[in-house]
């Protein structure tokens, strides 16, 4: 804290004491304590009071010092008493104050990469950390949020800067970045997760006298096409339905090309009545040429009935006899706030009107005499002109808008007033600014006295700049700079008769830093997958955080970028008024007390005080801003009261005390101051976020928009800065774009359009290309030309008819590039461009067919031999659509530990699902870390879908802590099941990622709650695998299912919830009649909970009813009456995915025995997984998500048991007939490599050879397609569309598709049910209309995609379910092939039935 003490000598002592009453803690504050006429030697002491303590700030005698302190708030008030006191021989004054105290805080914010997300991208923010300074700060922060969390975050020069994945499937919505701050205050940063589509081109409509509709390419250009426009001005109260769309506005459609002015007639939509909305609404639709792709934009403007509109600004509240009252009349608008120039405008003041003219911004300054005002206000009006009266309810009413104000006297005991001119503009910060003072002084009061003026400058509530005329401010820095956002000057003075005279005024200041930071690229406009060079200029040692984002995510959310403004609203006191702070109010408790006046009579005529208002202002008012304060002197003084005399006295204006130059920045003045061609593939839509010390050379996408950058840096010398965003246009003057349908079935035909676009002044001479393939043939669609011309903002469309020949992914690479060429174009000569002369794009389709994919392998055994394959494909089977390939793998966990990302060929849209995707990793990470396996790779890809996986479920979650299949919906409860896996699986993911303990705590908590007195816990929930049901006791299932959950977790088995548990489950196996899949896990149960002889026992029985098959052990649940083995069409029949759970729970039970698992349980549990690899899927998952995540729970178990580290290899031979087509080693160091060898020949036979020692996994994948051919099938499918005839031109662009299913297989109920509808060739569904399937009481959830649409059904009965959806056409295809829809079990994936659709204008064509 610093005093700031002045002092003269003179008979008449006065003092003044100018406290701020908000104060903060560890940083040094200034009170300013004046003594004027001071002839003796006194003692200055300044104490702070709180809780019944002092605690002494300042003690020193007659001379200035500045003394530091630091001083943490001690309560939770941050109400404290300053005191400050002086004493001498024969002068004392003391005087207390309530003061504020605020603890000081860091500044943070958080800035994001973008302000808007799809689901699946990484989401990119940096945290910055400054004081209030702006200078940085490096501490460590943990930031924490809802999903992820970062302990002990270290700030390298106050930034740093992190990341995390958004899942494929979030919530959408508003999500949060929150930082907590050491004071324990939080910061958060809000982004929003939709989904969305960059359009490339943008729709600027506007409507001004005239009506302006513009579509722009997001680099700026035009787009030519069709436009269509309605504008419409709806009526109040549509109310009649007789006459449609004609009752509810009045509306004028008209059509044209390109960017669109129109004058429109405004007297078709009646603007002057009354019984329609006070607003005009356009809709505008443009279809861009060449492609057909079509765009809408939407506007409205508002119908005013205001003509024009005054307002006044920049006026004191308070008028000084004798001092000019001076304002400004903001710009005089018309209704659409357009500036009124040369307009008259009457100032009136009381009855006197002075009129001015506006200038050309509509501005008018004025200034009013107020010498001879005695009033306690003046009223002041300005007027435009007058309204008419001519209201009629039929009409509107219009009206000029006057401005009006009042300004109250300002009292002086001696009629002295001091006034600080104002600054109308805000303050350039890299300017001084002079500043005008007009004062005037009664010349009775002065007499010969010198009159001395002091300033002070305050800035965010605290005294920064004293300045008296022998003190000189010499430091360069202080600058305005420095200033911002706004400075509070104070002028005062004390006259000799101990009268206060003051004046204060803000002065705003343009938010800019000390930190000079700019940022610009070497060219404004560069190629695509050209170099540029980015340049950053800021202070020595700065850190500097550089950002580049596409334009277009600007469009979808504005006002979105980091500002100045941002910046400085983080600080915690921008301004003060009254005393109030945030919730918290001081109060002045010791104010001058005034003296109360009497009437008083002279020569027989009374005088009487004048009635001043409430609201007259006084030096109390001026100075209560922002200080305490306490004056004084010899001679009575008083704040409020009145003095009679009235005496008439000159002005003066402009007390000047120069300073040195580059000093003062608020001084009293006396006048104011006045390539090569690369293909483009990469298009991103976050280019650059890095950390950079240096300009850096980039390399720009190949995306053609407009990239906006930005930086900030941070140094600590210089503290914060921020760069003005600059804008890159990746832009050619030529350039090509594709145009094609995201996939196609073989056999199908489309057109492929190819259009060079040009923005040259000149035109081109173009020759176009499509580069042949052996994947698929293509043919002009038109002539073919050697060269095309394509002149001054024009474009030129080449088609080709398009036949794909092979499957999968077909690359297309199309090329335009500029010819230099004689010949011309019209009459007009070419050229060539200097630079972008060639173009080339690349785009893929995929190619489909329309069957279904079957598969399957075969195991090669641990020890060395030589096994037969014959890959043999059915009679009907699609022709070229075999393939096969052979794989070697030294880890039998190796596959799965390749695609975690895949285990299932299946979607994964429910609660239960998306466990697949999260606990396998749960237990590769655990298994790979205990073989020391684990690869830095393999880590942060399991660890990825650990988060995305957390991330996922967490939709799934119920406001009472449970979990369900599809989340808090239509009241059903949480499922039991389900959340005691979420449970286990979330406690043991918190080992790799974070997981906030209330999930975990909630979700046991739910479950305890579900216990019942004899331990066993009470179902709740619908289990979607009726499989599971049947014969089977849910309650104690479900009650040895949590059980293992709980013992997992882990927790002990003297835990209360436990204990009781295991109670039930003891009770339980004392019945004879236990079903095969409950008592596998009671078994399991059991060995967890180390009860052997209760292990021993279920093992026991359950061995009495396994199956034996080849060497290996399973288990399969009982069989119906009339249930037999299907004989499917595939390759190996895999069993059903309650046998692969239930045998998966006995190799565990197995496996769990302590202190380790016999010879005899190793030798059993190696027969059980023999039989459990052959149920693999070529992915490594299995046939559903419970087998698959038991599975691989049980297999990493059994994989981590028998591991061993061998020194020596295996040798895999592939041979077919006698060549040797492929020899594979598989050694330690790449036991986890999956090596694999494409089988040329199908049908074929083949063998495999093995030598060497260890243990080696040989998997052979065949797949091939069959015509959908069913005979008898558990399902019901008929789909039809709507119209199922061509009706029309618009029939093959828009239909429905309408589906009709019901079960009829031998359960009573299906399982949960998925209906999977393939799009056809150049068509994509309708979201919205899917959407609104999930209105049925059976849809569960709905996913859409280019080329599929799914419908989740909870389960399908006998009773037939209708659902309809709308498909639209995107691309023309020709030869449409039909698309196929189909129904199949999720659980049960053997039961499925096919139907096929196609459109309208080509059903029953082939």
């Amino acid at each position: 804290m610093t005093p700031c003490l002045v002092f003269f000598p003179h008979t008449q002592r006065q003092y003044l004491v100018l406290v701020p009453f908000l104060i903060h803690t560890e940083t040094t504050e200034k009170i300013c304590v004046q003594l004027n006429h001071l002839n003796e030697s006194v003692t200055l002491k300044i104490t702070l009071e709180y809780g019944g303590r002092n605690k002494s700030l300042i003690r020193d005698v007659l001379v200035a010092k500045t003394d530091h302190f630091q001083w943490n708030r001690p309560t939770d008030s941050p109400v404290v008493l300053l005191t400050v006191s002086v004493k001498g021989d024969t002068l004392s004054f003391w005087s207390r104050k309530t003061v504020l105290v605020q603890n000081l805080d860091n500044l943070v914010f958080v800035q994001t990469d973008k302000p808007i997300y799809k689901p699946g991208q990484e989401v990119m923010f940096r945290i910055a950390s400054m004081d209030e300074n702006f200078h940085p700060l490096n501490g460590k922060d943990p930031k924490r949020n809802r999903l992820f969390q970062w302990q002990n975050v270290e700030l390298k020069v106050g930034l740093v800067q992190l990341s995390f994945p958004l899942t494929s499937e979030p919530k959408q919505g508003t999500y949060k970045v929150v930082v907590k701050k050491p004071s324990g205050s939080n910061v958060e940063q809000t982004f929003e997760v939709k989904e969305y589509v960059f359009f490339t081109i943008q729709c600027l409509l506007s409507l001004l006298p005239c009506l302006l509709l513009i579509h722009r390419y997001t680099y700026g250009k035009p787009v030519p096409g069709l436009v269509k426009v309605q504008i419409c001005r709806p009526y109040s109260s549509p109310w009649n339905d007789c006459y449609g769309k004609e009752s509810e506005a009045v509306c004028k459609e008209f059509n044209g090309q390109g960017c669109l002015t129109r004058v429109v007639q405004t007297s078709l939509f009646q603007l002057k009545r009354s019984g329609y909305k006070m607003n005009l609404r356009v809709e505008g639709t443009i279809v861009e040429e060449g492609t057909g792709m079509e765009l809408n934009g939407s506007a409205f403007t508002d119908i005013t009935r205001t003509l024009s509109k005054a307002t006044f600004e920049n006026l004191d509240p308070y008028y000084k006899p004798g001092i000019p009252f001076q304002g400004q009349v903001r710009p005089l608008v018309d209704g659409t706030n357009q500036p009124i120039t040369n307009g008259t405008i009457s100032i009136q003041v009381g009855a006197k009107k002075t009129n001015y003219t506006t200038n050309d911004q509509g501005q008018v300054q004025f200034s009013i005499d107020t010498t001879n005002f005695t009033g306690d206000s003046i009223w002041i009006k300005a007027k435009y002109k007058s309204t008419p009266y001519c209201y009629d309810r039929n009409w509107e009413f219009p009206s000029h808008h006057e401005a009006y104000f009042t300004a109250f006297y300002f009292y002086s005991p001696s009629r002295s007033y001091l006034h600080i001119e104002s600054v109308s503009k805000t303050l350039n910060c890299e300017q001084n600014q002079a500043v005008r003072v007009h004062y005037v002084l009664n010349l009775d009061v002065i007499k010969d006295e010198k009159i001395v003026f002091h300033y002070l400058v305050c800035l965010n509530g605290a005294i920064t700049v004293p300045h008296w005329p022998h003190l000189l401010i010499k430091k360069q820095e202080d600058s305005l700079v420095h200033m911002a956002p706004v400075a509070h000057l104070l002028v005062y003075t004390i006259l000799p008769n101990g009268e206060l005279l003051a004046h204060s005024a803000d002065f705003v200041v343009e938010n800019c830093f000390s930190n000079k930071v700019r940022l610009w690229f070497s060219d404004s406009v560069g190629l695509p997958a050209s170099k540029t060079q980015l340049h950053l200029a800021a202070s020595e040692g700065s850190l500097c955080a550089v950002h580049a984002v596409d334009k277009s995510v600007f469009i979808l959310k504005p006002k979105a970028e980091l500002s100045s403004q941002t910046v400085y609203k983080l600080l915690p006191v921008q301004n003060l008024n009254f005393y109030r702070y945030e919730s918290w109010a001081v109060d002045d408790p010791d104010s001058t007390k005034c003296i109360h006046f009497k009437t008083i009579f002279v020569g027989g005529i009374g005088y009487y005080p004048i009635n001043f208002s409430f609201y007259t202002g006084d030096a109390y008012k001026i100075l209560q801003v922002i200080f305490h304060f306490s004056w004084g002197s010899s001679a009575t003084n008083t704040i409020k009261c009145r003095e009679l005399t009235i005496t008439l006295f000159p002005s003066a204006y402009a007390l000047h005390e120069p300073g040195p130059p580059g000093s003062p920045m608020f001084g009293v003045s006396q006048e104011p101051e006045k390539i090569s061609q690369p293909v483009r593939s990469f298009f991103p839509e976050t280019w650059l976020w890095d950390l950079y010390v240096i300009s850096i050379p980039v390399t720009i996408p190949d995306t053609i928009t407009e990239w906006r950058a930005g930086a900030y840096c941070m140094s600590a010398e210089a503290g914060f800065g921020l760069a003005s965003p600059v804008a890159l246009k990746a832009f050619q003057p030529f350039f090509l774009d594709l145009t094609m349908p995201y996939s196609v079935v073989r056999g199908e035909k489309f057109i492929l359009k190819a259009t060079v676009f040009t923005y040259l002044p000149r035109c081109l001479r173009v020759k176009m290309m499509l580069d042949p393939s052996p994947d698929f043939t293509a043919s002009p669609e038109e002539k073919e030309e050697e060269s095309h011309c394509v002149c001054a903002n024009g474009r030129k469309t080449v088609s080709w008819m398009v036949t794909p020949r092979s499957l999968g992914e077909v690359k297309f690479t199309a090329s335009a590039e500029a010819l230099s060429s004689d010949q011309p174009c019209g009459n007009e000569i070419v050229e060539i461009p200097s630079e972008g002369k060639k173009d080339t794009l690349i785009k893929s389709l995929i190619v489909e067919v329309c069957v279904c994919v079957l598969a399957a392998f075969i195991l090669g055994e641990k020890y060395p031999h030589s096994e037969p394959v014959s890959l043999k494909v059915p009679e009907n089977v699609v022709e070229e659509s075999a393939r096969a390939s052979f794989c070697v793998l030294g880890d039998i966990l190796g596959s799965a530990i390749q695609n975690l990302h895949q285990l299932l060929r299946m979607p994964y849209g429910c609660g239960e699902q998306n466990m697949a995707l999260f606990a396998p990793n749960i237990y590769i990470l655990k298994y790979l870390n205990n073989t020391r396996q684990l690869t830095e790779d393999i880590k942060s890809k399991a660890i990825g879908y650990l988060v995305s996986g957390y991330q996922r479920q967490l939709n799934y979650k119920h406001s009472d802590g449970s979990y369900s299949t599809f989340g808090e919906r239509r009241g059903e409860p949480g499922n039991a099941w389900l959340t005691a896996f979420v449970l286990r699986s979330m406690a043991q993911a918190k080992n790799h990622i974070f997981v906030e303990q209330s999930h975990i705590s909630d979700a046991q908590a739910w479950l305890a709650v579900r216990q019942k007195e004899n331990g066993c816990f009470q179902s709740s929930g619908t289990l979607l695998n009726n499989a599971l049901k049947g014969g089977v006791d849910d309650e104690v299932s479900l009650s040895a299912y949590t059980t293992i959950a709980l013992l997992e977790m882990p927790l002990p088995v003297t835990h209360s919830v436990v204990r009781n548990a295991l109670f039930c489950l003891e009770t339980a196996a004392e019945s004879k009649e236990i079903n095969v899949y409950t008592r596998a896990l009671m078994a399991y149960a059991f060995a967890l909970a180390g009860k052997e002889e209760k292990r021993d026992e279920m093992l026991r029985l359950l061995h009495a009813v396994a199956v034996e098959e080849d060497g290996s052990l399973h288990w399969q649940r009982p069989k119906k009456l009339g249930e037999e083995k299907e004989d499917l069409p595939s390759y190996y029949h895999r069993a059903p995915s309650a046998e692969v759970e239930m045998t998966s729970y006995v190799l565990m039970a197995y496996l769990t025995k302590r202190p380790a698992p016999s010879e005899d349980d190793l030798k059993t549990a190696t027969q059980i997984v023999l039989w459990l690899i052959k149920q693999q899927n070529p992915t490594g998952g299995f046939s559903s998500t419970q087998d698959t995540m038991v599975a691989l729970q049980a297999l990493s178990l059994y994989s981590a048991l028998t591991f061993v580290r061998s020194s020596k290899g295996v040798q895999v031979t592939l041979n077919a007939g006698e060549n040797a087509l492929k020899q594979f080693q598989v050694e330690r160091d790449n036991r986890l490599l999956l090596q694999c060898q494409a089988v040329p020949k199908l049908p074929g036979d083949y063998r495999i050879e093995v030598t060497g020692e260890g243990c080696v996994f040989a998997q052979t994948t065949l797949k091939y397609n069959v015509q959908p051919c069913q005979e008898e099938v558990p399902f019901a499918l008929e789909v039809h569309t709507v119209p199922e005839t061509c009706t029309g031109p618009k029939a093959n662009k828009v239909f429905n598709l309408a589906i009709n299913v019901s079960y009829t297989g031998k359960r009573p109920v299906s399982n949960m049910a998925i209906v999977d509808v393939k799009m056809l060739s150049g068509y994509i569904p309708s979201k919205p209309s899917v959407r609104k399937l999930e209105n049925h009481n059976l849809v569960q959830r709905t996913e859409t995609s280019s080329s599929h649409v799914l419908i989740y059904l909870e389960k399908v009965t006998n009773a037939t379910q209708s659902y309809t959806f709308t498909i639209e056409q995107d691309v023309p295809v020709q030869g449409l092939k039909p698309a196929l829809v189909k129904v199949y079990d999720y659980y049960e994936t053997d039961e499925f039935a096919l139907a096929e659709y196609n459109a309208p204008c080509n059903a029953g064509k082939v």
